[in-house]
């Protein structure tokens, strides 16, 4: 745990001067990756569990093959791990709430222009609300659902939970970072394990992080 957690942490780094806009640096994917924060908002700061998302996306590339690969994030954030997606391959949606896409779309377009065999795409997503008329299940479909520290202290887990539901399909993949805070939050894994099959991929005390990987019950099994 530690010697992982080391390593992933080595991947941020700091401006060596201090300039008019704040930003953080990390390496992914053999880019290095310049992130605008914003301090006011939870929604716009880069939290652990993101990297270790990131980390788990780059050094399983072979397993988890994200070429051509249509993905969705939700809760996106500043956007690092849609970019890191997009620069192993994918077709990225980066979805999250209005006040937060204007600061996602700068990071996505900056980081990923002429670097990505596909240019990834900005979208809002609320959840719970509206989702058949802006991602109606007929058309479409998400090899993989990423989610990095969305389960926090608010009164949106229910929404958040039929918001998985909705975009999840039989053969969809959730690789889902988790940071572990209060009874609350916790709960909303038993709830969560009532639609979907859920495995831990990795677990990292130190940080009191933990990686799933879930698809949803009553799937066809090989």
């Amino acid at each position: 745990d530690e010697r992982i957690v080391a390593e992933i942490m080595r991947r941020r780094f700091f401006p060596a001067l201090i300039t008019h806009k704040a930003w953080e640096g990390f390496h992914f994917a053999g880019h290095e990756i310049r992130i605008t924060e914003a301090t006011d908002c939870y929604g716009a700061v880069v939290w652990p569990s993101a990297l270790v998302l990131c980390y788990f996306l780059e050094t399983n590339s072979k397993q988890y093959n994200l070429v051509d690969k249509n993905v969705i994030e939700i809760g996106a954030g500043t956007g690092l791990v849609s970019i890191v997606a997009s620069l192993l391959g994918a077709l990225v949606t980066a979805t999250d709430l209005p006040e937060l896409l204007g600061n996602l779309q700068h990071n996505v377009l900056q980081n990923t222009k002429l670097k990505c065999k596909h240019q990834p795409r900005v979208k809002e997503l609320s959840w719970g609300i509206d989702l058949e008329k802006n991602f109606p299940r007929s058309s479409c479909h998400f090899d993989y659902i990423m989610a990095a520290d969305v389960v926090y202290h608010h009164p949106f887990l229910d929404e958040l939970l039929l918001t998985f539901d909705h975009l999840c399909k039989k053969d969809t993949v959730i690789l889902w970072a988790m940071k572990f805070r209060l009874d609350k939050e916790n709960q909303f894994v038993g709830k969560f394990q009532t639609l979907f099959d859920l495995d831990v991929i990795s677990n990292f005390p130190s940080l009191n992080i933990t990686l799933y990987k879930a698809m949803r019950k009553g799937r066809m099994k090989a």
